[in-house]
């Protein structure tokens, strides 16, 4: 959508934008002459929002200072991309920044789950080790095999699920980022999020199972679960 049909959206078509969220939508469309110097001032904006949002995490990023600050910047510079080649899709249904605002929190949480993830993979606490357990549907079925589980998940995540698969299960299961916000995220839908992150769980479990972690469900049990 170029500016000048932006700008008419605007001032006679569909929806009525307010003043300020017009001009963010005029400024920041394809062709305008104030392109760069809007990117600039909502590049500010979302990096502050970013850096708000990490900290607020920080009990569970664990992330402060240069490193902080670095993925503030990071986070910001993708929600800032995908602003520019959105900005034909805003309806108008809240204020730009609100719906701008979206972008960077997701930024964020996705590249909070891939840090967190490369941190502790190496260890889960029990409280993760339960989390990721829990997305997979496995649970061990002697008590004395339990203290196995941290370590066969961090194998099973990292050995068995292919790259795509062990970035969604990650996003959903330790970051809890819901699969309509990857979705968006990622330009696809929900239903190729849940088909990657039911394979994901399949794939752990089975290995789950090869290991003598976990039992195999009896076939006929599968009915009950449609119920």
């Amino acid at each position: 959508m170029t500016t000048a049909e932006i700008t008419e959206r605007v001032l006679a078509g569909g929806r009525s934008f307010d003043p300020e969220s017009a001009a963010w939508v005029r400024e920041l469309s394809p062709g305008s002459a104030t392109f760069e110097d809007a990117c600039r001032r909502l590049s500010a904006v979302l990096v502050k929002i970013a850096r708000s949002e990490i900290a607020r995490r920080a009990s569970v990023s664990r992330i402060e200072g240069p490193e902080l600050e670095d993925l503030a910047h990071q986070a910001a510079a993708g929600a800032l991309l995908r602003i520019t080649h959105k900005i034909g899709e805003f309806r108008g249904d809240s204020r730009f920044t609100t719906w701008a605002f979206k972008f960077v929190i997701l930024e964020v949480s996705t590249k909070l789950g891939r840090h967190y993830w490369r941190d502790h993979r190496a260890h889960l606490d029990q409280d993760e080790a339960g989390r990721v357990r829990a997305a997979a549907g496995a649970e061990p079925p002697h008590p004395e095999r339990a203290v196995e589980l941290p370590a066969a998940l961090v194998h099973a995540v990292e050995n068995v699920l292919t790259e795509h698969q062990r970035r969604i299960f990650v996003a959903v299961a330790l970051d809890k980022v819901p699969m309509d916000a990857l979705a968006a995220r990622w330009d696809t839908n929900r239903n190729a999020i849940y088909k990657s992150m039911f394979d994901a769980r399949r794939n752990i479990r089975a290995y789950l199972v090869a290991n003598g972690l976990m039992e195999s469900r009896v076939p006929h049990g599968t009915a009950t679960d449609h119920r």
